[in-house]
């Protein structure tokens, strides 16, 4: 199986399907540029260290499109720390009306990151370089973002610390990773409650939402923190 072949798209149809998402075989031709790209990139540049082609699918394409459904149209989002544009990519082609934001503190990701959005005709979607820390004290993009997302946090407490800052007064937070322990959870919790200037300004009445599920094929376990007020 190649990327782009024909298999390779059936497997990011029927996996979206398991995922209970419908996608169209126009997104999914973008998909497969972006993957093109991604692999010819990552021969030069440390991008990804995935490039069987089912792993590129699932591990990338499908476990980026995995939020779709929670994030609504006509939003903006941030993706924080994006990498080879992941989850931000996807997510932009899978909701169109988005306004997207991509950051890294990779020069070079951020160049690769321009150029698919150039090969790909992406508008109102913009790659910038700059550190997520330095991001979260930018008092010019306060309050900035309805979606705040990540696939690259190595700390959930770091990046819900440094997200909260940028977060629109609505928004809401959603951290991807793999297994999460009931200490990270219970960790970012306590940072909220503890700092009564976040949860007077961002995180009022917040919640934190789990949503657990198995990526198509490979069966691995992933998770959805899903950081957000509540009336």
């Amino acid at each position: 199986m190649q990327i782009g072949s024909k298999k390779w798209k059936n497997v990011i149809y029927d996996g979206a399907k398991d995922l209970e998402i419908q996608i169209d075989r126009g997104k999914i031709d973008q998909f497969g540029i972006h993957a093109l790209e991604l692999i010819k990139w990552s021969r030069k540049t440390n991008l990804t260290t995935i490039s069987d082609p089912l792993e590129v699918a699932v591990k990338h394409f499908l476990d980026s499109i995995a939020p779709a459904p929670i994030i609504p149209s006509h939003t903006s989002l941030l993706d924080m720390g994006s990498g080879g544009g992941f989850p931000g990519i996807p997510l932009k082609i899978m909701i169109p009306s988005l306004s997207v934001t991509l950051i890294d503190a990779s020069r070079k990701k951020i160049s690769f990151l321009r150029q698919v959005i150039r090969i790909l005709g992406l508008d109102n979607i913009e790659a910038c370089h700059v550190r997520a820390e330095d991001l979260s004290r930018d008092r010019r993009v306060n309050n900035a973002y309805d979606v705040i997302i990540s696939r690259a946090l190595s700390s959930m407490v770091n990046f819900v610390q440094m997200s909260l800052p940028l977060l629109a007064k609505d928004g809401f937070i959603i951290a991807m990773k793999g297994k999460i322990t009931d200490m990270e959870i219970e960790s970012t919790r306590s940072l909220i409650k503890k700092r009564p200037d976040i949860r007077e300004n961002s995180m009022r009445n917040f919640k934190i939402i789990l949503k657990k599920y198995r990526l198509p094929y490979l069966n691995s376990e992933r998770s959805m923190v899903i950081l957000k007020n509540v009336l």
